[in-house]
């Protein structure tokens, strides 16, 4: 299959990189207006004059632009019958999302959005011990970076467990409520479930990069780290004692032992072989505009202080 990447910045690069090491892929195409950028990514793939010369050739194409160019070169995309791989979020607004959602929804091509962490082996573990917990926390925070210009720290960063909250730990669950604060840079979110309370965090003011989930549930606790791919298991035995008028717990810890990959190894493997076997990606676009729209409803609460909303009904 040939396969093309519209943007090769950061992320684009990492993507050319990826295909070209999948088998199952001839040809590997690029586009980007900053020929720097282009050049720097000719070691694995043909440059392109165009998006349209890319599209001409291309049966499948990684959309790797500035956010705010998503929604018109995903539409060409589609009118063009490529099949494609939006880099989340999948656009800029609500309301593009959904224009967009309607050219695709006419087509019958594979598209998919590119929430990279659903592809993370840990997701799944998570998803396996944590069946509706009683609290959830994850962490996503970055130092400072020039890589975003366009988007919040909610759409660039939170987008992430946005994702892993409402589409797999608690995926058809609609009855919740949202609180939000912060500001462009660093952003505290909670969702309140019938049962369940689940905190997310995100920043870009960071002096340390990490990634983090906690979950707490009535028989165990779990932690873990998306970096290092690592799990935790926590059990209460019932056994505690008094020392020095202090009370121990003793807990048995279990680790989960995770097959570690490349995310967007998997993520990019998994766009093609939905393609060849026609069938939909992980995430699809519906779930992407959900996404983007919880979004929305976070970031009204960061300029007017704590607020909250009802959740869909």
């Amino acid at each position: 299959m040939d396969v093309g990447v519209l943007g090769v910045g950061a992320m684009g690069r990492n993507h050319v990189r990826v295909y070209s090491e999948l088998k199952g892929v001839d040809t590997v195409y690029v586009y980007d207006p900053v020929q720097e950028n282009a050049q720097r990514a000719s070691e694995f793939a043909t440059v392109c004059r165009s998006s349209e010369e890319l599209l001409a050739r291309a049966e499948a194409v990684s959309i790797c632009v500035p956010t705010r160019y998503h929604f018109e070169l995903a539409r060409e995309a589609v009118k063009a019958g490529v099949n494609c791989l939006i880099e989340k979020p999948i656009t800029l607004t609500v309301q593009e999302g959904e224009r967009l959602l309607e050219e695709i929804e006419k087509s019958d091509l594979t598209v998919g959005v590119g929430h990279i962490e659903r592809f993370n082996p840990i997701v799944e573990e998570i998803k396996k011990i944590a069946q509706r917990p009683d609290y959830v926390s994850i962490k996503r925070h970055n130092p400072t970076s020039n890589r975003i210009t366009d988007a919040s720290v909610v759409e660039d960063l939170m987008i992430h467990d946005i994702d892993i909250v409402f589409n797999v730990l608690f995926k058809g669950v609609e009855d919740y409520q949202i609180f939000s604060a912060g500001s462009r840079n660093v952003c505290e979110a909670m969702a309140v479930f019938s049962d369940s309370v689940v905190s997310i965090s995100a920043s870009r003011l960071s002096s340390k990069k990490f990634r983090t989930f906690y979950v707490e549930a009535e028989e165990f606790t779990t932690e873990g780290d998306f970096m290092t791919q690592e799990v935790y298991i926590y059990r209460k035995p019932g056994k505690y004692r008094v020392e020095g008028e202090r009370y121990l717990q003793e807990n048995i810890i279990e680790k989960v032992l995770v097959a570690k990959v490349e995310p967007l190894k998997v993520e990019l493997k998994t766009f093609l072989d939905s393609i060849r076997q026609d069938k939909s990606f992980p995430v699809t676009p519906q779930e992407g505009l959900k996404n983007l729209e919880i979004c929305e409803r976070i970031k009204s609460g960061l300029k007017s202080g704590l607020k909250a909303e009802k959740g869909l009904q």
